[in-house]
């Protein structure tokens, strides 16, 4: 195959992927969509799909870190779970040590 056909070969693969590629991406559109059409909001759909792309572990230490930068500007206060740990804190019981206790 001469560089002239291999180019043109290259070429033309690319651009027929590329017509496959615009092909997909309507067609996820359209599940969106469908999704928005039956009461879901896309925009936490695709954060959902964003979160199952990430390996476990990665996510779990981004949403660690996420919930002590909201806990520290006071956001999760107003939360169920933040909520409740606040009240277990103010309820639990301050142990005092002597200084001997841990000799």
């Amino acid at each position: 195959m001469t560089t002239n056909n291999q180019i043109k070969s290259i070429v033309e693969r690319i651009e027929k992927l590329e017509e496959e590629k615009a092909a997909i991406g309507e067609d996820i559109k359209e599940v969106y969509a469908e999704a928005k059409g039956n009461g879901f909001d896309p925009k936490i759909i695709k954060k959902v799909i964003a979160l199952r792309k990430q390996d476990a572990q990665k996510r779990a230490e981004e949403q660690a870190i996420l919930a002590t930068y909201m806990d520290a500007l006071g956001m999760l206060a107003t939360t169920p779970l933040g909520a409740a740990a606040i009240k277990s804190a103010t309820q639990s019981k301050t142990v005092a040590f002597e200084d001997d206790d841990f000799i």
